[in-house]
């Protein structure tokens, strides 16, 4: 069996601030239950158990929300308990926290950093891009706040990486966020192209990117990240090392860079599982931990195809010469056609922008 991946939301969909994006808010309004409130210890423990005991190798646990500290920290340290218990077989275990790092403390910081969490802490730019989008419910800025918890991190040697989703204020000012992401010394990073709504024609909200925007911000954000790398002091861009990792023949380690989806397990509060933090609707749900084996949602995932659908891709997009790097995308940015019963990436012209002038810089110095 490969390495088990679980992704958690603790505290369901609830959160402490407000963000204009929230790709999260708009998957709740669109299933039957909204909001599962916060996840019991007898929930964790099934998740847990259920994983533990199938796991070979190694198995991942990943806290999410919402916003996953809202359940408290006592929730996690019950987690790295459960963890040791059903640990039977010395499997490797790895776990991760995102957080919008608004109540990290130094209490946090220590229990992060005895037990080896990767945290990912949700940072938009400078103080006037992030506070512009990512507010508390009462409308105060949460920037300052932010940088704290990430000082916190930094003090108490808690392994952390930059979260950021790349909207249009993002991509028209990445020079001056790239700048300032260097002058506080976050060199690990991680840019998300913000999601449009599920279903929902893309484009058609402020915050949506253009394929035109995020081509052109690619673009730019290569350019002062190889500037940096012919220096000997780039930062880690996660999408970046992983055009470097496949143009020397290595696999991609992000999901949405494979070209097919992967198998996940991401479950609400109350158990239920699915196949994707993208795709948290009734229609995907898998079972629930709580009641069912990991054989069956294994079995249920291969039922409704889910995996299968994401191979459906445009035979001209298999055929194109940067599929070796693009692999055509995450599935959530594909619209699916009608005509042609296949996927076609909304963000296709965006990489065409990209890859036109770096590819083959790109596979000239890492193949």
């Amino acid at each position: 069996m490969p390495p088990i991946s679980v992704l958690m939301k603790p505290a369901s969909g609830m959160c402490n601030m407000r963000c204009e994006y929230c790709f999260y808010c708009d998957e709740m309004g669109k299933r039957t239950k909204e909001f599962f409130g916060f996840m019991s210890e007898e929930t964790l423990k099934n998740v847990i158990r259920r994983t533990m005991l199938r796991a070979e190798g190694a198995i991942s646990y990943a806290y999410q929300g919402g916003e996953p500290t809202l359940r408290g920290i006592d929730f996690l340290k019950k987690a790295v308990a459960y963890q040791k218990q059903y640990n039977k077989n010395g499997i490797r275990v790895n776990n991760a926290l995102q957080t919008n790092g608004y109540l990290i403390n130094e209490e946090w910081c220590l229990f992060l950093k005895e037990n080896h969490f990767l945290v990912g802490l949700s940072v938009d730019g400078t103080a006037e891009h992030h506070d512009a989008l990512r507010r508390t419910k009462t409308g105060e800025n949460t920037f300052d706040r932010v940088c704290l918890s990430a000082g916190l991190l930094e003090k108490y040697g808690v392994d952390y990486n930059i979260l950021t989703v790349v909207t249009p204020g993002i991509a028209e000012n990445i020079e001056e966020i790239y700048r300032d992401y260097q002058r506080r010394g976050w060199h690990y990073q991680q840019y998300i192209a913000c999601l449009d709504p599920l279903g929902e024609p893309c484009g058609k909200t402020e915050y949506s990117l253009t394929p035109e925007e995020y081509g052109q911000f690619l673009d730019r954000l290569f350019a002062l990240w190889y500037r940096d790398y012919q220096k000997g002091r780039q930062p880690y861009i996660r999408q970046f090392d992983n055009y470097v990792g496949m143009a020397a023949g290595y696999p991609p380690e992000a999901c949405d860079q494979r070209g097919t989806c992967g198998i996940q397990n991401v479950v609400e509060a109350d158990g239920s599982v699915y196949p994707c933090d993208f795709y948290m609707l009734d229609e995907y749900l898998l079972g629930n931990f709580n009641t069912d084996r990991l054989e069956y949602i294994d079995r249920r995932r291969k039922e409704i195809g889910f995996i299968e659908r994401s191979c459906q891709l445009n035979p001209e997009c298999l055929e194109c010469r940067y599929y070796r790097l693009c692999r055509g995308g995450c599935q959530r940015h594909r619209e699916y056609n009608a005509e042609t019963g296949m996927y076609e990436n909304y963000f296709c012209k965006a990489y065409r922008i990209f890859f036109d002038r770096w590819y083959e810089k790109i596979m000239a110095e890492w193949n």
